[in-house]
């Protein structure tokens, strides 16, 4: 359908002459563009302590180290799907959080590709869609907001990020069948665990390292990060709920409105929810076993001890023990569903085969963070942002801090790696301000949580745009004034903190 329309239109002046590239394309440019940084930005480096911490004011230039095109960049996303390791074959500190590279992330893509078409293909999720869409009828925003809200939750506690690359296909669909589009769902899930990510109140991989590093305990500063949760996740549902009624009055008024009966195909199988097959026992039971992976998968993830619950059995699983989890109940549910052992085989290549752009796409990403690493020329950025701030007092000093970490949360995605690299030199910098350290914790954790809901080096937004079919441009022309807004937000509460650092609210 999409192709005859393209074929009637005519070719005329009103029509755009430039489409934008596709998230391959943009990825791939962005490497190029770092290739060619790595010529003329200074490479250096910070010495490190015997943790493999950098030691504030110990940066140094070396030997320019300039990466080439073909040989360096073509490389470079083969070697960060393998893993982030430097030239010497160290491991890359910068991305600590990341050691294995992004091979265990693409598998655990492809994995739930399977997963989900061998739930779709029993007919389990569009019988649950019909159910759940006639429940809500009238009150889809409540739909919009709770999910939301179970997002936030998720990146405030632990960070949820890689995750959520398993919810799309179920939430987007959700959505198109209550009316909305795929930008919606899209929406939902990376603004929603996006703003708790930004506001991490408890999380241990990026607050808790971070308050690691800058002396502090991780519940310094808590009340000012849950004052930004509620604000931010506030605005957030408001954002939402707004373009998607807009869209459900006016279809034609969806950011992705050419995709719509192609999505429509894809996620409801052109089904409308009238037409949903019956929710028998067999299919709520299958959708019972789709829920409980997800459960497990959650409770599996979340580190119980380090956020003081000390109770809970802890199970540290990771995306090897989180690919076979799935594997695991695509098979459960193929046979429950009696598919057949030919039926299993080919719905699980199938649906990981609808997977396979967004795992290159995470292999690109990654490839970025490589190019940064062996240019040498991420403690040059670092040291420039220290020398910005250095002379600066309260809050000149917590604001150009905050500002700076967008930069520096774009050449280092994870945010435990940015934590690691960047709190042993801004913290002491803090205390020269006049400045308590709690708030540079928070704001590197905002600057870097607010860039990855747009950041094209970090996989989960080109991965998660990719399984919507949402075109990147289409996402920063949606998201720019909720980010501005996030950004004021935050911008206020550290600026009220520094003001008034003996009112023991912030």
């Amino acid at each position: 359908m999409s192709d005859q329309i393209e074929a009637e239109t005519p070719i005329g002046e009103d029509q755009p002459r430039f489409k934008f590239p596709t998230a391959y394309t943009v990825l791939f440019i962005l490497l190029i563009l770092v290739v060619i940084a790595t010529w003329f930005i200074p490479a250096g480096q910070y010495d490190l302590n015997a943790d493999g911490e950098p030691i504030p004011g110990s940066y140094h230039t070396v030997e320019q180290n300039p990466q080439r095109i073909i040989a360096d960049g073509l490389l470079a996303p083969v070697n960060g799907m393998y893993g982030l390791q430097a030239e010497d074959g160290s491991v890359n500190v910068y991305n600590s959080g990341s050691l294995y590279g992004a091979i265990d992330v693409a598998l655990f893509v492809l994995i739930i590709g399977g997963f989900l078409g061998m739930t779709m293909a029993t007919g389990a999720i569009d019988a649950g869609i019909g159910k759940v869409t006639a429940a809500m009828q009238g009150r889809e925003t409540w739909l919009i907001g709770s999910l939301m809200i179970v997002f936030a939750l998720g990146g405030t506690s632990y960070g949820m990020a890689e995750e959520t690359l398993a919810f799309y296909a179920l939430i987007i669909a959700v959505m198109i069948a209550a009316g909305y589009d795929a930008m919606t769902g899209v929406s939902v899930i990376m603004i929603g665990a996006g703003i708790g990510v930004l506001a991490s109140t408890v999380n241990p991989f990026a607050t808790g390292i971070a308050s690691g590093f800058a002396g502090i305990s991780i519940a310094d500063g808590l009340v000012s990060r849950l004052i930004v949760l509620v604000l931010g996740t506030t605005a957030g549902i408001i954002f939402v709920s707004r373009y998607a009624k807009k869209v459900k009055a006016d279809p034609s008024k969806s950011l992705v409105y050419e995709h719509k009966e192609e999505n429509e195909k894809r996620f409801l199988r052109g089904k409308g929810s009238a037409a949903m097959p019956e929710f028998d026992g067999r299919r709520k039971g299958i959708l019972g076993l789709f829920i409980l992976a997800f459960l497990i998968m959650v409770y599996s993830v979340i580190p119980w001890s380090d956020i003081g619950l000390e109770g809970l059995p802890q199970l540290d699983w990771w995306f090897g023990e989180l690919t076979a989890l799935f594997l695991g109940f695509a098979i459960l549910i193929g046979l429950v569903g009696r598919l057949g052992e030919a039926g299993i085989s080919e719905t699980f290549i199938n649906g990981a085969r609808d997977m396979l752009g967004v795992a290159l796409v995470i292999g690109l990403a990654r490839g970025i963070s490589v190019i940064m690493n062996n240019g040498l020329i991420i403690d040059t950025i670092l040291f420039w942002a220290e020398s910005a701030v250095a002379s600066l007092g309260g809050v000149a000093f917590i604001n150009l801090t905050h500002i700076l970490y967008l930069p520096l949360g774009f050449l280092i995605p994870s945010s435990s790696g940015l934590a690691t690299v960047s709190m042993p030199i801004m913290a002491p910098l803090a205390d020269t301000a006049g400045v308590d350290r709690s708030l540079v914790v928070t704001a590197y954790q905002s600057a870097s949580g607010l860039l990855n809901i747009v950041n094209p080096t970090f996989a989960v937004v080109m991965g998660g745009l990719a399984l919507g079919r949402v075109r990147y441009d289409r996402w920063l022309r949606f998201t720019w004034p909720l980010l501005l807004v996030l950004l004021l937000i935050y911008a206020a509460v550290l600026s009220i903190g520094t003001l008034f650092p003996d009112s023991q609210i912030f």
